[in-house]
C-alpha cells in the first residue's frame, strides 16, 4: 500500500497542476459531489487548496477523508518492494488525433460497436472508447495534420486490429452503414483486411492473419 507522502505528494501535483492552468485538473474536482457541475473553466476559477486537493486523493483512494486516508495508511511501509525478473512489454494504446473528440466516440460508438469509456474534460479534449479488451484513445487538436497526411498518401494506417472473423465484422458493418477506406481485400502478404476512416480522416485497419 503507497504511504502517506505518497499521497501528500500527488495532493501537491494537483496544486500544480490548478496553479499552471491544466485542464486535466477538472475530471478530478468534480469527483468531489459539491464541484460536480463545474465546467472546466470554472474549476480554475475556484480557490484550489490543498485541503481540497487531499480531499481529492482521498476519495480516488477509496476513502471518505483525508483523515480516513492517513488512518489507514498508518502503517504502510516507506520502502517500496522492488519489481523482479526482466521487464516485460503488456500493451500498447493507439491515440488518433481529431478535432472534435466527442463525435468521434460517438462515431466510434454508433457505427463500430465500440463503447465510450470516458470523455474528459468539458468539452471533451480527450477520451476512450474500447470493444473487446481493445482500446483506442482519442486527443483533441486544432488541426489533425496526420490525418491529412494520410488522405493522400495510400497505406497510411494508424491503428491496426486483428479480429477473428473480419469477413463477419465487416458484414457488421456494412450493415451499420459504414464508409470504407478500402473493401475487404486478401492482401499478398497473408492476411485479409480492410479498413475504416473515422471522422477526421484517420485510418483504421481490421485485419485476420493468415
Amino acid at each position: 500500500m503507497p504511504t502517506i507522502e505518497t499521497y501528500r505528494k500527488q495532493a501537491k501535483l494537483l496544486l500544480r497542476w490548478h496553479r499552471e492552468r491544466d485542464y486535466s485538473i477538472g475530471g478530478k474536482v468534480r469527483k468531489l459531489e459539491r464541484f460536480q457541475s463545474l465546467t472546466d473553466h470554472e474549476v480554475l476559477a475556484l480557490k484550489f487548496t490543498l485541503t481540497v486537493a487531499q480531499e481529492i486523493v482521498a476519495i480516488e483512494a477509496g476513502y471518505q477523508s483525508w483523515a480516513e486516508l492517513k488512518a489507514a495508511t498508518a502503517g504502510a511501509s516507506k520502502t517500496p518492494r522492488a519489481s523482479s525478473g526482466p521487464p516485460f512489454l503488456k500493451d500498447v494504446t493507439p491515440i488518433l488525433c481529431v478535432r472534435d473528440v466527442k463525435a468521434c466516440a460517438a462515431f466510434f460508438q454508433h457505427k463500430l460497436g465500440f463503447e465510450i469509456d470516458f470523455l474528459h474534460g468539458l468539452p471533451p479534449f480527450y477520451g476512450a472508447v474500447s470493444r473487446d479488451g481493445v482500446c483506442l484513445h482519442m486527443r483533441y487538436v486544432q488541426q489533425p495534420l496526420f490525418a491529412q497526411t494520410a488522405a493522400q498518401e495510400k497505406s497510411l494506417i494508424f491503428a491496426s486490429i486483428q479480429v477473428s472473423n473480419v469477413q463477419g465484422l465487416f458484414k457488421e458493418f456494412k450493415a451499420r452503414g459504414v464508409e470504407f477506406a478500402q473493401t475487404l481485400k486478401k492482401q499478398a502478404w497473408g492476411g485479409t483486411d480492410f479498413q475504416v476512416r473515422d471522422p477526421d480522416g484517420n485510418v483504421i485497419s481490421f485485419v485476420t492473419y493468415g
